[in-house]
């Protein structure tokens, strides 16, 4: 029991800090990379950092909402407040360096992340909305943030770069970055209704946006077909009809109105890229 006790404190402070979001983050970088058939531990640490920084800033920003939402969360940043913003201002610039010493073009692909973070955490002026008070807008941010890095930081060691495939990885991890972002904000309704936050569930209401979820994920299945009757990413086949019918789950599942909410969701849909990363590697151990 009381290993227990331990192991959900624990957890519960990698969720509140974006850690567990960074590792995850690692892990779906590892994914891009079997896809474009490269690894390098280089870029699974400036993924670390990056998103580690930018969703740190979030947190930091999202007090008044997450003391509605998550209030053990918002306690635990404040507990920590000086030596977290210090860990993010540190995760900040180590990620730009160890991009630099990498290849000067991963700038602008770590960059960018960070300043739609900054955009959609920080209100830069009075009379202009911080870009998660716009409606979808939010979701489009966070998208392209996970997006552009998990897609982009691999390209830059491809020696034959394939546009086709380029495009098809961008709109894998846009789609799913922006399905899950979206069913964040369902368990988030309550307080962005507080706060005057017209996220799409607060717009639509929950059943609505369950079912344009259910279409989004969908688009994967004609995605799926297209990519394997051109040939690529035959080796994870398995990996990949895995990734659409556990989204189908998610959805279903976390959607329900009498379901719980709390830390297992940050595990399963968080922690979706760990799972496919892993049984990615497993597959690619036994084909090679």
């Amino acid at each position: 029991m009381k290993f227990l006790i331990i192991s959900d404190k624990f957890f519960s402070f990698l969720i509140s800090t974006s850690l567990f979001l960074a590792i995850s983050g690692s892990f779906k970088i590892i994914f891009s990379g079997l896809l474009f058939n490269i690894f390098s531990l280089n870029i699974v640490l400036i993924t670390f950092l990056t998103i580690f920084s930018t969703y740190g800033l979030n947190k930091l920003t999202d007090i008044k909402e997450d003391t509605i939402n998550n209030p053990k969360r918002a306690d635990t940043i404040k507990k920590i407040g000086v030596f977290f913003k210090f860990s993010v201002a540190i995760s900040f610039m180590f990620s730009i360096i160890l991009g630099l010493l990498e290849n000067i073009t991963t700038l602008p692909v770590i960059l960018l992340p960070l300043f739609l973070g900054a955009l959609y955490s920080v209100k830069l002026n009075s009379n202009l909305p911080r870009l998660k008070d716009i409606t979808g807008v939010k979701n489009i941010t966070v998208a392209l943030s996970w997006s552009v890095g998990t897609t982009f930081l691999p390209v830059i060691y491809l020696s034959e770069k394939k546009i086709i495939s380029v495009i098809l990885i961008f709109y894998l991890f846009f789609l799913k970055s922006f399905i899950n972002s979206i069913l964040f904000d369902i368990r988030d309704i309550e307080g962005d209704k507080e706060s005057n936050i017209r996220t799409i569930p607060v717009f639509l209401g929950k059943d609505k946006t369950k079912r344009l979820l259910l279409i989004l994920n969908s688009t994967l299945i004609p995605w799926l077909i297209f990519t394997y009757y051109k040939g690529f990413f035959h080796k994870y086949l398995p990996v990949l009809i895995f990734l659409i019918l556990y989204g189908y789950w998610y959805i279903l599942h976390f959607s329900k109105d009498s379901i719980n909410r709390g830390k297992i969701m940050d595990l399963l849909i968080d922690g979706e890229f760990t799972i496919i990363a892993i049984f990615a590697l497993t597959i690619g151990s036994i084909n090679s």
